[in-house]
């Protein structure tokens, strides 16, 4: 596949498009160059669009079930993709990867519970902790040498505080760590020997750069896949958030059936005819459009980081791993966080997300979205230096 498909720039504006049209709701100005918000400006994969085509030409939309092959294809992909053989049975379906995560959070913890995360740290992790009344432990990051490691002192110390239930973002959000076996074991024997059930978010897992590979940390041992809960998503990878379709991988026949009874408690019935069709035609042809995307990713990374340090070196960037999102070190600029956003909304009209909303740790960082055709993502770097200058 040629880059040209990646190259071409789509008006985004009047499709209720959330990262183009809430500018001025998120950043009190219409015109911003939007570069936060974590979705694509490419287009998915063709079959991708052709199979919603040719569902929507039926023209009848009635109760729909999912599709007999839509567990062979998720299982196939995983299989494929990250090496681990999973269950068919042990594949269950929500509408999103958030969603999932305050289900989990609800079906297998109590108010007033400890949960722990790492930080910084996708902020709807904390979110869907503490709207739940649970109570978050943290266990910080630490930057080094460009890359966060984790203090796995630290670590075992909040799990000796009571942590019924660890929150783990592999591949990381924002820092765009691929966490290592060697790190994942660690995690996982630390959680089984203090007893915490392991909710592992790896909707980033296919956005991987080698020579880095994802591991999902059920895979690691039978003793985890039996106290881990993966939830997975083609949204990030395809860039079809908007069909709202993902999937929670849960072999522990316990566990599952304690889910499916929470979820039959909401209501909750099926995906939505377009989630399931999207999700099956983006696990069954993806792949070619997958490795193409990969290779355009890894050019505006390395355009990013080309730039920032000839015209910003007071900038330092976390080469990411995986994910499309570049976490920047702005610490050197000597700036409060306010002074980071007014110079980047005001002077420079562009809209990143502000590192505080990350956690503690998040300060004097910002991140930037780097999944769109390379013109804009160039006019982006350019607003970034008028910003700074």
């Amino acid at each position: 596949m040629e880059n040209q498909y990646f190259h071409e720039i789509f008006d985004r504006k009047n499709t209720s498009s959330v990262k183009w049209e809430l500018t001025k709701t998120v950043f009190g100005e219409e015109d911003v160059l939007p570069m936060w918000v974590a979705d694509m400006d490419f287009k998915p994969p063709k079959e991708v669009t052709n199979a919603l085509q040719k569902r929507l030409d039926h023209g009848i939309y009635g109760y729909t079930f999912a599709s007999p092959s839509l567990p062979k294809v998720i299982k196939d992909w995983v299989s494929v993709h990250h090496g681990w053989d999973i269950p068919l049975q042990s594949i269950l379906y929500n509408t999103g990867v958030v969603p999932s995560l305050a289900a989990v959070v609800q079906t297998y913890t109590e108010e007033g519970d400890n949960i722990l995360i790492h930080t910084p740290v996708y902020p709807p992790f904390t979110n869907v902790i503490e709207s739940n009344h649970r109570k978050v432990l943290r266990s910080p990051l630490k930057l080094v040498n460009g890359h966060y490691k984790i203090d796995f002192d630290d670590f075992e110390q909040q799990l000796k505080k009571g942590a019924k239930m660890f929150i783990l973002c592999n591949p990381h959000n924002p820092g765009g760590n691929v966490w290592s076996k060697k790190d994942l074991q660690k995690i996982g024997d630390l959680c089984i020997a203090y007893d915490c059930l392991i909710l592992s978010d790896e909707i980033h897992a296919d956005l991987v750069y080698k020579p880095k590979k994802h591991v999902a940390i059920a895979s690691l041992s039978e003793e985890l896949r039996g106290q881990t809960i993966t939830c997975i998503a083609p949204t990030k990878t395809f860039n079809i958030a908007g069909l709202q379709a993902s999937a929670l991988i849960i072999p522990n026949e316990t566990l599952r059936k304690k889910f499916e009874d929470f979820q039959a408690r909401q209501g909750f019935h099926q995906l939505s005819i377009f989630g399931m069709v999207g999700m099956e035609a983006a696990y069954t042809h993806g792949t070619e459009w997958l490795e193409a995307l990969l290779s355009y990713l890894q050019q505006n990374i390395q355009s990013v980081k080309s730039f920032i340090e000839k015209e910003l070196p007071d900038i330092d960037v976390v080469d990411p791993e995986g994910t499309y999102l570049i976490w920047l070190d702005c610490r050197k600029l000597g700036l409060t966080d306010d002074d980071i956003q007014q110079k980047l909304v005001k002077k420079g009209k562009l809209g990143l997300e502000p590192g505080p909303k990350y956690g503690p740790g998040g300060e004097g960082f910002v991140r930037m979205n780097i999944a769109c055709p390379h013109d804009i993502l160039m006019d982006g770097l350019h607003r970034l230096k008028t910003a700074f200058s």
